[in-house]
């Protein structure tokens, strides 16, 4: 399953990359993220892992950065019943103004989570929205 999100911040986009690619920032922005915690690494940085926790359940991701460029961030979450494989693409359109589109393919293990994920869908474009415009409005404060 795949969802993308587009979202204008008004915001340069050296300064959305340099939000968007800290680790540490996401618990100030996802709202149903208790922490996170680092695992090894320069934090941010090609080969890093991080730890997810939320505050409510138990899906606990493993971050692993794939890749981060100046215009595109790549991580692979791994949690016991799903990969998610995340692209953060951003391109300036203004000097203070960046696009940022948000790419997550899902690709659930084994049977009764795939079954799971095809009536969960919606519900998991819905999260996925939310978090990029939680992102956005995060980034424009800070």
């Amino acid at each position: 399953m795949k969802s993308i999100v587009e979202v204008e911040i008004n915001k340069p986009r050296r300064e959305v990359a340099t939000l968007f690619a800290d680790p540490s920032n996401n618990p100030k922005w996802m709202k149903d993220l208790k922490r996170y915690e680092p695992v090894i690494g320069d934090q941010g940085k090609p080969g890093s892992q991080y730890r997810l926790i939320p505050k409510k359940g138990n899906m606990i991701f493993l971050a692993t950065v794939l890749s981060r460029k100046p215009d595109e961030l790549r991580l692979n979450l791994e949690a016991s019943n799903v990969n998610v494989s995340v692209t953060g693409k951003l391109e300036a359109l203004s000097p203070k103004k960046t696009k940022l589109i948000s790419e997550e393919v899902f690709t659930f293990k084994g049977l009764f989570n795939t079954i799971f994920g095809l009536f969960a869908g919606k519900s998991i474009k819905s999260v996925h929205r939310r978090h990029i415009e939680d992102f956005k409005h995060f980034a424009e404060r800070s």
